[in-house]
C-alpha cells in the first residue's frame, strides 16, 4: 500500500489545484501527476547541465571581460 502524503495549501496552491482539476481529475491524481512531471523536469535539467559541463571548454581568446568592463566604467 502506498504512503499518504499531507500538504498544507495556500492561495497559490489552491489555484494551481483548481487549474489541474478543472477537467474532472481528482485532487489526488492531479497532485500525483504534477509531482511526477516536476521530478521528470528536474532530472532532465540535471542531465542537460551534466551534458553541458562535459563539453570541452574553448581555448581562451585573450579577452578578459571583467577588465574590459572595469576600464569602461573608469573611463
Amino acid at each position: 500500500m502506498a504512503d499518504t502524503v499531507t500538504i498544507r495549501t495556500d492561495t497559490d496552491t489552491e489555484h494551481a489545484l483548481d487549474v489541474l482539476t478543472r477537467d474532472g481529475t481528482n485532487r489526488s491524481e492531479a497532485i500525483r501527476q504534477a509531482l511526477l512531471e516536476a521530478a521528470l523536469r528536474r532530472e532532465r535539467l540535471a542531465e542537460m547541465k551534466r551534458a553541458f559541463l562535459r563539453q570541452p571548454m574553448a581555448a581562451p581568446d585573450g579577452t578578459n571581460l571583467a577588465d574590459d568592463i572595469a576600464r569602461e566604467r573608469e573611463g
